[in-house]
């Protein structure tokens, strides 16, 4: 599998409880927080719920 690059777009002040805990889990915090994630089905779940929330990009893998 590949890895996703995931970036906090929008603030959680005021959002479901339910989209604050998947953006946590995916380790931002603030707006501008940007990580790179193993792409599996949790990372995949977490995403789904909090879609309107974050950016995704595909990551190349440069090890080949």
């Amino acid at each position: 599998m590949g890895k996703l690059r995931v970036r906090l777009v929008r603030g959680l002040a005021g959002k479901p409880e339910k989209h604050i805990k998947a953006v946590k889990s995916l380790g931002l915090r603030k707006v501008g927080d940007e990580r790179v994630l193993e792409d599996n089905p949790m990372v995949r779940g977490n995403i789904r719920v909090a879609h309107y929330l974050v950016e995704v990009e595909e990551v190349k893998d440069e090890t080949a």
